[in-house]
């Protein structure tokens, strides 16, 4: 089944479970599927997916180098429960020395340019390497994280006309907390602590009552400004609770 074929599929799939979705994804495109997990609660739930439905679709993140302890410690608990690696890329470290060197350890506090900047050289460009042998990636997009899911489908075409599979669009934070209690999923602990939405420990704060979720990240910046370019809507540059 051709990209074409796979995204007429759309009307089919909106109405099959999240396990569903998963596993006909994965029977239709083999070898040419990966999940990236950003360990936010909606992945951890995809990867305990993964695991019971006995599929074969390997599993990256990651590692910006800035990253929180029990962030690690996730990655390690989830490995351990699973019995399966989750490969992890890191940024190029002549960028990373050239962008602290020329600008600061700290520069992304100074301006949303600097802070995109950061972002390309710790997340974007290790994201495409990553991304570069696969034809399509799953990831843990839910409508109800901001008013920029609202159209957000279950598979659609990122920006680099890749397949990108959202098996949780439909799903409710309810329903995301509910499945992690029922099967024992492994999640990060600043969950417990209020942090509703973990980047890298510079970038994320815990959130108080009554705050927007989003608020947690980037706090710094206005509403408009928070994007990393991780996820494209509609050719915009948007970025979600993770």
């Amino acid at each position: 089944m051709n990209n074409k074929e796979i995204l007429e599929q759309e009307d089919i799939l909106a109405k099959k479970s999240a396990e569903d979705i998963l596993s006909l994804i994965s029977k239709e495109l083999g070898n040419d599927l990966v999940f990236a997990s950003s360990l936010g609660a909606e992945d951890q739930v995809i990867f305990d997916m993964i695991s019971r439905l006995g599929l074969d679709i390997p599993v990256f993140t990651l590692d910006t180098g800035r990253l929180f302890q029990e962030t690690y410690d996730l990655i390690a608990a989830t490995e351990k429960k699973y019995n399966k690696k989750i490969k992890i890329f890191f940024p190029k470290h002549e960028a990373v020395e050239k962008m602290v060197n020329e600008f600061g350890v700290n520069s992304f506090y100074e301006s949303s340019e600097l802070r995109k900047k950061c972002c390309h050289v710790r997340k974007l460009e290790p994201l495409f390497r990553a991304l570069s042998p696969y034809d399509a990636w799953i990831c843990g997009l839910r409508r109800d994280q901001a008013e920029t899911r609202a159209d957000v489908k279950v598979i659609a075409l990122d920006d680099s006309s890749k397949i990108k599979i959202n098996p949780l669009i439909n799903w409710t934070e309810e329903d995301v907390w509910n499945y992690i209690k029922k099967y024992d999923v492994p999640y990060n602990k600043l969950h417990d602590k209020g942090f509703l939405s973990i980047g890298c420990a510079p970038c994320t704060r815990a959130v108080a009552p009554g705050e927007h979720v989003r608020s947690g990240r980037w706090w710094w910046e206005t509403p408009e400004q928070k994007e990393c370019g991780l996820h494209v809507v509609n050719g915009k540059l948007t970025r979600i609770k993770n």
